[in-house]
């Protein structure tokens, strides 16, 4: 039974993981309509750009 636990958990992470590498993909190569209204980005992400 706790292995099995283990397992949904390590494919939740994977699901989690490759979610949040999308959206921070998808925050880059955006920008907010307001001046002020962008916050920094981390060093890192700046390696998921397109451009």
């Amino acid at each position: 039974m706790k292995s099995n636990k283990k397992n949904v958990a390590k494919k939740c992470g994977k699901v989690l993981a490759a979610l949040a590498l999308s959206v921070t993909s998808a925050n880059v190569n955006s920008a907010c309509l307001w001046i002020n209204g962008q916050p920094k980005l981390p060093k890192d992400a700046k390696k998921l750009r397109k451009f």
